[in-house]
C-alpha cells in the first residue's frame, strides 16, 4: 500500500467544480477543502508508486487545477 497526500492550488471561484472533479477520480480516498497556501488535500491510496503517478496525473491534467504538491509514505 502507497499513500500520497496530494495538496492542491485552483483558479479562484473554481473550487466547487474542482472538488466535484477530485471525488470522481480513482485511487482518491479523501477530499478536504482547506484554507491557506493551497485549495485541497487529497488522500491517494493506491497499491504502487507508479499508481500515485497516474492519479497525480489525473489531478494535473484538470485546467482548474494550477499547481500540486505531493508527499508520499509507504508501509515498511
Amino acid at each position: 500500500m502507497v499513500i500520497g497526500v496530494t495538496m492542491i492550488k485552483v483558479i479562484p471561484g473554481e473550487e466547487k467544480a474542482v472538488y466535484n472533479e477530485l471525488k470522481k477520480i480513482t485511487g482518491i480516498r479523501d477530499v478536504f477543502h482547506v484554507f491557506g497556501e493551497y485549495d485541497f488535500i487529497t488522500i491517494i491510496d493506491v497499491g504502487s508508486l507508479s499508481e500515485i503517478n497516474k492519479t497525480v496525473d489525473a489531478i494535473r491534467e484538470n485546467e482548474m487545477v494550477t499547481s500540486t504538491q505531493t508527499i508520499i509514505g509507504a508501509e515498511l
